[in-house]
């Protein structure tokens, strides 16, 4: 929130885009993620809520929530081998786990003035990942 509102000072009158991240942990119900789902959750909140509060200064506010992204974290977590990979996996259309730049391409495009209709989105970046 601290961030968003030093943003929102600094967007002139033109109008601007904010992009948040949050994570499609937020809505995948995992066992033992709940204080993490819970804060990602209200992100995607809002997120929502000020879209419509700053839509009127031409600010977009969207949020993308990724799937599994290949991280340091991620690696010195052990996400991504072992039977937490295997499962992800299984899960993907796709077929692998997301890239850095598989987040950047869409955050990019999100800021653009290509996206100039999004606003209040949860874009959910996961390979088609369900659960």
């Amino acid at each position: 929130m601290l961030a968003i509102k030093e943003a929102v000072a600094l967007i002139g009158g033109e109008g601007g885009s904010i992009v948040n991240i949050g994570s499609v942990n937020s809505t995948m119900g995992i066992p033992g993620s709940s204080v993490y789902a819970g804060t990602k959750g209200a992100l995607n909140s809002i997120t929502l809520s000020l879209s419509k509060e700053l839509g009127p200064r031409k600010i977009r506010v969207n949020a993308i929530n990724p799937g599994l992204i290949e991280t340091e974290g991620t690696q010195s977590r052990g996400f991504i081998e072992g039977k937490t990979l295997e499962t992800v996996l299984k899960l993907t259309p796709l077929g692998r786990i997301g890239q850095p730049e598989d987040i950047g391409r869409i955050a990019a495009f999100l800021a653009s003035d290509d996206s100039y209709w999004l606003n209040g989105e949860i874009v959910n970046a996961a390979g088609g990942m369900t659960i």
